[in-house]
């Protein structure tokens, strides 16, 4: 079966227990229609980058999903229909990632992985110049 991840952000005044039982309908909805989820993951109640039906804030839920395009078609339905849902966001992957994801893992070893890589941070650890230096005066 296809492989998707899903991403729900619910209203910022349900509680924690509502997301919970929110996520559990939204599962049973797949698993009727032959699919199962892999994986859920809370991430806590987060600030929007605008506000969306006027919410500033939302809970957001990730659902690593393994099911038949009709059960997703039918768990979108659902999502749209809900009151509590704000947004979803569904994408087809080629494979699940393993262990938390980003969004999950602490600060400081996402910066780890940054300084390795060679990012912007190593330019400016490394004591570099600024572009704006070398700019001409106009």
């Amino acid at each position: 079966m296809p492989l998707y991840e899903s991403v729900v952000i619910a209203r910022q005044d349900i509680s924690a227990q509502q997301v919970e039982s929110l996520s559990s309908s939204l599962q049973n909805i797949l698993t009727e229609n032959g699919g199962k989820v892999a994986k859920t993951e809370y991430w806590g109640l987060r600030s929007l980058a605008f506000r969306i039906k006027k919410n500033r804030k939302g809970h957001y839920l990730m659902l690593h999903l393994d099911a038949p395009p009709e059960a997703v078609r039918e768990f979108e339905r659902n999502a749209r229909i809900n009151e509590d849902v704000i947004r979803h966001l569904t994408v087809r992957v080629e494979a699940l990632e393993e262990g938390p994801s980003a969004m999950m893992q602490s600060r400081s070893a996402r910066d780890s992985g940054r300084r390795e890589r060679g990012g912007r941070d190593r330019d400016r650890d490394r004591g570099a110049p600024d572009d704006r230096d070398d700019a001409p005066e106009v």
